[in-house]
């Protein structure tokens, strides 16, 4: 039973039972399709309707991961801004508090009237959700050097740049790992908030299609989609980690 020791059998067992207790719930409950599809139900929407779940998935994964990539530039960018420089702590810190205090969900309906139902309103959408965590992950693992390092450069009269690239930031990547965990969770979600309040394509407008119409298994299938997305990206990163360590 050494197999059992590996994680990816460990998961895909658990994912087994869950879709086999699902099935059966299904069942013995007699629950209408249009309630709730059983899962078999939602394979067979997955395999009929592949090339139109493609043609959204591919959508979404573009606006997902430029969203990503530009909220941890810019979250990257302003931590160590924030940790080289008393004054940007001084203004930029209560900006960002009172900016995380305002839903950006909320903002989600403004940002598409201003930037229209393309990509664009999408993208800031998942920057603006990531963006806070990992500033916050980094900036706190920034500004937690150690005595022992800290006490090294100043003796050896580093400058504030050679102090921060040299032994902050190599002493911060665990914290900011940490923030990019949370920001993979959080940016699937942002992505399809900002298509559900404005999009003609990508997984949520479809999934709102699919509502309207009654299509429960092809929602169920525009959400596994998505799910899949977001377990290779928190793998990526979980990799990205192992490797670093």
């Amino acid at each position: 039973m050494r197999w059992l020791n590996y994680a990816p059998i460990r998961a895909l067992i658990a994912l087994g039972f869950a879709l086999a207790l699902w099935q059966l719930v299904v069942w013995v409950s007699g629950v209408p399709r249009f309630i709730l599809p059983g899962p078999l139900r939602v394979g067979a929407a997955l395999w009929d309707n592949a090339a139109l779940l493609w043609e959204h998935a591919r959508f979404t994964a573009v606006n997902l991961l430029a969203g990503l990539a530009a909220g941890i530039a810019l979250g990257v960018v302003t931590a160590l801004n924030l940790a080289l420089s008393p004054g940007a702590r001084l203004m930029l810190r209560p900006v960002l508090i009172f900016a995380q205090a305002v839903p950006v969900f909320a903002l989600a309906p403004i940002l598409t009237l201003w930037l229209g139902y393309g990509a664009a309103s999408k993208i800031v959408v998942v920057m603006l959700v990531i963006y806070f965590p990992v500033t916050s992950a980094f900036f706190d693992g920034l500004m937690r050097l150690p005595a022992p390092l800290a006490d090294l450069a100043l003796m050896m009269r580093a400058t504030p740049l050679r102090r921060l690239f040299l032994l902050q930031v190599p002493h911060a990547l665990p914290a900011l790992l940490s923030g990019l965990r949370l920001a993979v969770v959080y940016a699937p979600f942002a992505v399809i908030i900002g298509e559900w309040v404005g999009s003609s394509r990508g997984l949520g407008y479809l999934m709102l299609m699919a509502n309207g119409r009654g299509q429960t298994d092809l929602m169920f299938a525009a959400l596994f989609c998505l799910a899949g997305m977001s377990l290779l990206l928190f793998g990526a990163l979980e990799k990205l980690g192992g490797i670093r360590s």
